[in-house]
């Protein structure tokens, strides 16, 4: 469903010192600088799939989406999605895709969302029984029927994603490419959103690409995970493989309700010490040591004993660290 080959997109920079001087030396030569925001970036994606996309500020993911939803004309390169060139901005491709950027509206302020959504039926030109269907499907989902016909001006945050995902949708897309759909959301919301996405993968077989910051998003959302640094892509593979290989090692908390708690001395013994918050202590601890570890503890009678895999947000630490020591060539530290 989607292709990228050597995908490349640079853009040339102005760039020039502060002052009133340089700003007007500017005026009849400039200076500009190529910035690589994606460098080469090859990967496919199956119909169905749910792709969490993932970098640092800068990565190139944004640009990324553009490119692929044909707001942007690559530097170099190919991508096809659904079979189609974006580029070329083809109506068949324009009624298959939906872009999603939390920190964008395409509601319109003063009106409420329900003016919006007929609007979109214009524009796509919806049969009016198909989109009464979708309208009322997404309405359930998303509990919109409160917020429909209130100005958008007077939704929250929350509320308002809640109504751009819709409008998104109300074509029926098969390809969604979703950009920080999560982004400034209270942990409740997040969760709606993550399950209405879900449900929506489900029932219609379309193909999610996902950006976000909240790796709970794509924890939850996505088996796979593409990762790129500088432009540059560093990982594509299943998101479990991914943590067991740069950190193998598991996660086991427990908290102390009996007896003297352990000194870090002797927690040391079965483990490396991550935190100590009052009774609460979390160890790292490798997959061999582990049974042996989970009996002492039980004989302890260590209480809520939790073993997970250790956070996404420090494996990615770990791989943006290597990426940039591998950057900075030989000789210097991540």
């Amino acid at each position: 469903m989607i292709r990228a080959r050597e995908l490349t997109k640079h853009f040339q920079v102005h760039k020039r010192p502060p002052g009133f001087v340089s700003a007007m030396k500017s005026l009849f030569h400039r200076t500009y600088e190529t910035v690589k925001a994606v460098d080469g970036v090859s990967f496919t994606i199956e119909r169905g799939e749910r792709v969490g996309f993932l970098g640092p500020n800068g990565a190139g993911k944004t640009t990324t989406l553009k490119v692929l939803s044909g707001l942007l004309h690559p530097t170099s390169g190919e991508v096809e999605v659904e079979g189609h060139v974006p580029f070329k901005r083809e109506t068949e491709l324009l009624e298959r895709i939906t872009l999603v950027m939390g920190q964008k509206s395409q509601l319109i302020w003063d009106l409420p969302p329900s003016e919006t959504y007929a609007m979109n039926r214009a524009v796509f030109d919806v049969p009016k029984a198909a989109f009464e269907k979708t309208l009322a499907e997404l309405t359930e989902l998303l509990e919109l029927a409160p917020l429909l016909d209130k100005p958008t001006r007077q939704l929250s945050l929350g509320e308002r994603m809640k109504c751009e995902l819709a409008a998104a949708l109300l074509h029926r897309p098969t390809t969604l490419f979703l950009d920080e759909p999560t982004i400034g959301l209270d942990v409740a919301m997040q969760v709606a959103i993550r399950d209405f996405v879900r449900s929506y993968n489900q029932r219609h077989e379309a193909t999610v690409l996902l950006t976000s910051h909240y790796m709970d998003d794509v924890v939850a959302l996505c088996p796979r995970i593409i990762v790129i640094d500088r432009g540059v892509l560093i990982h594509d593979g299943d998101l479990r493989q991914l943590i067991k290989a740069m950190d193998p090692d598991k996660r086991v908390s427990f908290t102390i309700t009996t007896g003297t708690p352990p000194t870090d001395e002797e927690l040391g013994k079965l483990g490396t010490l991550v935190t100590r918050e009052a009774q609460r202590i979390t160890l790292k601890v490798t997959e061999a040591q582990l049974p042996g570890v989970i009996g002492h503890l039980l004989n302890l009678k260590a209480a809520d004993l939790a073993i997970e895999d250790p956070p996404l947000e420090d494996v990615l630490r770990v791989m943006f660290g290597q990426s940039k020591a591998k950057a900075n060539g030989p000789g210097t530290g991540a």
